[in-house]
């Protein structure tokens, strides 16, 4: 009305108020057809009937949440669909593994993809540790992925998996090249486990030669060398008792005889078990300076 009003008055000269000049076209139509000397455009029933059933749509579509599937129907066919995955960093991770998880279809647009939750489902993975997911226009998704670093396999039963420097699961075992990680057996050897090899290894004589870390009841360790050889360590002193054994290898190259098991668990004395055809010979030995001793006791 008050728009009506100051065009009235400025037809008559009565200008109070001067509309913008991409008001008044609209003002003279609206004005003209209040006085009946203008008629609506032949089709313009048929026009707003349209117009409302565009609306009617477009309300409907928001109102049941389906906005973002028809902004990916028009982006993706105006040129906008995703076409390139770009996925770098994956070394245990396949590449199809990851395009499951980011779930394109082919007609994936790439204004309405949600990198965020790509991020969500890629980490999900086994092995991915972080990932950064970008969309690099018109049509690519750039993907780049760090890894989680295999540190040990762990067997609890008959179950082995690989796990990371701080007892993480990250997978099961299936053979490969993680068969040359460092085994650790039993419950409490994921988590303890690390501090112990971490020992280990600064033995001399001692690194690379144990095929197993085996704990005993959650307490102590037993290392079991790649000839055989089991070294029994105690529950306290583990350092002082590997520096032993190491003196010990180099004076007698200990690790080399045939012998089953070192026992160190106590602090004021070594143990030695004979392998059975080394015991057997020493039993013989034994046997035959005895029957001498007697032979010349007799004489």
């Amino acid at each position: 009305m008050f728009a009506l009003n100051a065009v009235e008055k400025w037809r008559s000269g009565e200008a109070g108020i001067i509309l913008p000049r991409w008001l008044r076209k609209p003002a003279r139509m609206v004005q003209r057809m209040r006085l009946g000397e203008a008629e609506p455009p032949r089709f313009a029933t048929s026009g707003a009937t349209a117009v409302l059933f565009a609306l009617a749509g477009v309300y409907g579509v928001i109102e049941g949440g389906h906005s973002e599937d028809v902004l990916q129907a028009m982006t993706s066919r105006v040129g906008f669909a995703i076409n390139n995955v770009e996925i770098s960093g994956n070394r245990e991770t396949s590449e199809i593994d990851v395009l499951q998880q980011v779930g394109l279809d082919g007609w994936t647009s790439m204004v309405g993809f949600d990198v965020r939750e790509a991020r969500e489902r890629i980490v999900e993975l086994p092995w991915v540790e972080s990932t950064t997911v970008r969309k690099v226009y018109p049509a690519t998704l750039a993907i780049d992925m760090v890894e989680k670093r295999p540190f040990a396999l762990w067997q609890q039963g008959s179950a082995v998996v690989i796990i990371e420097e701080n007892g993480d699961i990250i997978a099961p075992f299936d053979g490969g090249r993680h068969a040359l990680l460092p085994l650790v057996i039993g419950m409490g050897a994921d988590k303890a486990g690390p501090e112990l090899i971490a020992s280990v290894e600064k033995v001399r004589g001692l690194k690379g030669r144990v095929r197993a870390y085996i704990r005993i009841a959650d307490r102590r360790w037993d290392l079991r060398l790649n000839n055989g050889v089991t070294i029994k360590l105690p529950e306290k002193g583990v350092e002082e008792a590997l520096a032993e054994a190491s003196r010990l290898d180099a004076e007698y190259s200990l690790f080399s005889r045939d012998i089953t098991a070192i026992d160190l668990r106590l602090s004021d004395r070594l143990t030695v078990a004979l392998a059975p055809a080394a015991a057997e010979a020493h039993q013989k030995a034994f046997e035959e300076m005895e029957k001498r001793r007697r032979k010349g006791a007799r004489i």
